[in-house]
């Protein structure tokens, strides 16, 4: 294992007689490129966390809770035991009345077996129409942090990319230059290039 010395921190910005231009800007390009990921993966990941929780927020205020009545037995067997719940759900057909007084209709999950009258909770939004229930504030951070945090990295990865391709054509114009160079002396020391 060959012998490394001590870190140099900062070692792209520090004074060196070797030291060309193309290294300097492939310095500051890497430097923009990090920058600039982080920053628009915070920023991205903000937006869309919060574009999340407002929207469940929303959700949670203009939904409301209505009793309907099951049109239908639904399906399935009901618990042996009377009050007891398996928590098992099946689909059913149910009805309620919407905010402007017509009947409406849809599918809901109920227990298994329960008879045509049994009242079940429907949440439905402001027009009438039947929604799940909204999400609670608990389960509305959780959401937006996933959502935001994969936004974030998505955002991110668009000028990470780009910083790599920029710094892949600065390194492969490097070695093309070298290439040049080196060429350049083998001529003078009289070795054939290539």
């Amino acid at each position: 294992m060959a012998f490394r010395g001590p870190k140099a921190w900062l070692w792209r910005w520090r004074r060196n007689p070797l030291k060309r231009r193309a290294d300097t800007v492939e310095a500051w390009v890497l430097l923009g490129a990090w920058a600039l990921t982080v920053l628009v993966g915070a920023v991205a990941g903000w937006a869309a966390a919060r574009s999340v929780e407002e929207g469940l927020a929303r959700e949670r205020v203009e939904w409301r809770p209505v009793t309907g009545l099951l049109v239908e037995q639904a399906p399935g067997r009901p618990p042996a035991r009377s009050g007891a719940s398996s928590g098992e759900r099946v689909w059913a057909k149910a009805g309620w009345t919407g905010p402007d007084g017509s009947a409406r209709t849809g599918q809901v999950r109920v227990s298994p077996g329960s008879a045509a009258g049994t009242p079940v909770t429907v949440w439905t939004d402001r027009r009438g129409r039947l929604v799940t229930e909204p999400a609670t504030a608990g389960q509305a951070r959780v959401h937006a942090c996933l959502v935001g945090g994969l936004a974030g990295v998505a955002a991110a990865t668009v000028p990470f990319a780009g910083g790599r391709v920029l710094r892949d054509r600065m390194e492969r114009r490097r070695v093309d230059r070298w290439d040049a160079e080196w060429a350049r002396f083998d001529a003078l020391w009289g070795r054939p290039a290539g």
